[in-house]
């Protein structure tokens, strides 16, 4: 019997560990693979309690994050640090999700060494390479990579064959977040008090209709993020409604929120939340406002309508589903689409009830029988 394919799965923010621990979780219940686990440390706190929570217990955490760096410095860092632990491990294939800068940098150090990279989450185009910055032009990159592409729908698959990757290695799997949020749900429901700092505010605004709130992305830095809490104070004008926003820990995305939004009485700004009190967060909201990209596919999936805090968005099937809308960071944009869902009963209805069109909860399962196909590499031929 031919033995296991060595797997080095590198990933470091919490996104990236929420939608890769499904396919952890199968490729460890797989005999046909031996896999092991890099996390960078791109994100900490964050990462570490969706690692905890998913019970993963990485073999190296090369600790990237350090206060002020720049990007080319976190890139340099992430370059050299993945390199050297693939130099040790050797693996047959390297995984990454998605567009952050760890998947990028694993990718082009799995590249250097020419292992074969498997990217999940593959081809999301925003069609500008300024927005999401540096998202976009990180998954294009990982894209000139790949030996396996696992695109979440058929329109990112589409995309894929038009850059010209081989057909034959672009397949559609959904999305692993959709069976990240099924999991999750399971367990809340088996142990609610994982929800626990939400259900506190449940209570508190418990005459209220709760707004969920998540603004982070480097765009959206000083002047958007100052035009969304100026739409976000006029919001909290209204007596029927409640605001919870996780904040992020970088203080370019939280000071416009704490000064335009600290002292309001139906706002809560809260420390940024584990995974489970999110989702619950998520599923008891009457809608969200967000700049996220994983939100947009995992709020639809719980029936709660997003408003996309941004110009462009790399995933065109939710708006064209009507689970979201765009809506950008022009106040008086945000504030009548917020208004129209919340005075509009038919409008909110209309897309909590449309398709998600990003996943079904199989998509590591599809993954991981991929990766079995995968013809072996001159690397597996000559390390079997």
């Amino acid at each position: 019997m031919s033995r296991p394919r060595r797997v080095l799965a590198v990933f470091g923010t919490r996104p990236e560990a929420i939608k890769l621990f499904p396919l952890l979780h199968a490729l460890a219940a797989d005999d046909r693979f031996a896999s092991r686990i890099c996390v960078t440390g791109q994100h900490r706190a964050m990462l570490d309690g969706v690692l905890a929570l998913a019970g993963i217990r990485p073999d190296h955490d090369l600790a990237v994050l350090q206060p002020g760096q720049s990007l080319d410095q976190l890139v340099a860092r992430l370059l050299t640090g993945t390199g050297a632990v693939l130099d040790r491990e050797s693996p047959d294939l390297v995984v990454v999700q998605g567009d952050t800068a760890s998947a990028m940098a694993g990718a082009l150090a799995a590249y250097h060494r020419r292992i074969p990279v498997v990217h999940v989450e593959a081809g999301l185009r925003s069609g500008d390479i300024h927005q999401p910055w540096p998202e976009e032009v990180n998954r294009r990159i990982i894209t000139t990579l790949a030996a396996l592409h696992c695109a979440p729908t058929e329109r990112a698959a589409a995309a894929l064959r038009a850059e010209n990757a081989a057909a034959t290695a672009v397949h559609v799997t959904g999305n692993t977040v959709v069976d990240a949020l099924h999991w999750v749900r399971a367990r809340l429901a088996a142990e609610p008090a994982l929800a626990g700092p939400i259900r506190q505010l449940q209570a508190r605004f418990a005459e209220q209709r709760i707004v969920a709130v998540t603004c982070h992305r480097r765009e959206n830095w000083g002047a958007g993020m100052g035009g969304i809490a100026t739409a976000l104070a006029g919001l909290a004008t209204r007596p029927d409604v409640a605001l919870i926003a996780p904040l992020h820990h970088n203080p370019l995305a939280r000071s416009a929120m704490q000064q335009q939004l600290g002292d309001l009485p139906n706002v809560a700004l809260v420390e940024p939340l584990d995974y489970p009190a999110f989702v619950h967060l998520l599923d008891v909201a009457h809608l969200v406002l967000t700049d996220s990209g994983g939100v947009q596919e995992e709020a639809p999936a719980l029936g709660t309508p997003v408003l996309v805090l941004r110009e462009t968005t790399e995933r065109p099937e939710g708006i064209e589903a009507g689970t979201a809308r765009l809506v950008g960071t022009d106040p008086d944009i945000i504030l009548a689409e917020a208004n129209r869902l919340l005075d509009d009963a038919a409008a909110h209805t209309t897309m909590a009830r449309a398709h998600n069109p990003f996943g079904d909860g199989q998509s590591a399962r599809r993954i991981v029988e991929l990766m079995a196909q995968l013809a072996p590499s001159d690397r597996d031929s000559r390390a079997a």
